[in-house]
């Protein structure tokens, strides 16, 4: 049996070590190593997007943080997270009838982060383009949605995830000049929930850890 407490502690490690400068590159933050490993749309399986999406020639000035408000699941597994994706774009594509996944960026449980919506990631690489998306009315055109497998109204995301998201945060405000004080929550520019109590008192405590590991 998987100890997935153990797999979640060697996560956050891992995800405590990007954030000191193993897991972003020097794209962004000086002294780094690499970019947080992201897998693409290619890799999780996702279908094609049902129209053509919106490239923007500018940059995205805020960071908007979801959930999915899906299980909380203990399966911590790379097969898992890619179930996760498939399953966010199928409800995306088929039940709001949008042209692919709404957010820009996923991250599951375990940890790993995917790319959401296509075209994202290259954007994202490039450092001043960005993917409209149809995470957020008001804001698909300058805010990146990330969305957090999980439901957080009573409990906090896991060790691993909350890493990730702070590694994830900390590259999209590197690569795009984003402040860490434009990290917000869904619930800020539309009448919702999301991301959850627990996980939306959490983001001072994530602006301050962006901030510092951006050295700001």
């Amino acid at each position: 049996m998987v100890d997935y407490r153990a797999l979640d502690r060697r996560r956050f490690l891992l995800g405590m070590g990007a954030l000191a400068g193993a897991g972003i590159t020097g794209e962004g933050i000086a002294g780094a190593a690499e970019v947080p490993r992201i897998y693409g749309c290619d890799e999780w399986g996702a279908r094609p997007p049902r129209d053509r999406l919106v490239t923007l020639n500018h940059r995205a000035n805020r960071i908007l943080v979801h959930h999915i408000a899906s299980a909380n699941s203990t399966d911590y597994s790379l097969a898992h997270a890619f179930e996760v994706a498939r399953n966010d774009q199928a409800d995306h594509m088929d039940n709001n009838g949008w042209s692919d996944t709404g957010q820009h960026f996923t991250i599951s449980r375990g940890g790993y982060q995917l790319e959401g919506r296509h075209g994202s990631l290259n954007a994202l690489k490039s450092g001043n383009k960005m993917i409209k998306g149809a995470h957020c009315p008001g804001q698909n055109e300058n805010a990146i949605g990330i969305e957090n497998e999980g439901t957080y109204t009573s409990v906090e995301p896991p060790a691993a995830q909350w890493s990730s998201l702070v590694a994830l945060c900390v590259y999209l405000c590197e690569q795009y000049g984003i402040p860490p004080e434009e990290i917000k929550g869904h619930r800020d520019f539309y009448h919702t929930e999301c991301p959850g109590e627990k996980l939306y008192a959490k983001l001072p405590q994530l602006r301050g850890e962006v901030k510092a590991a951006l050295g700001r």
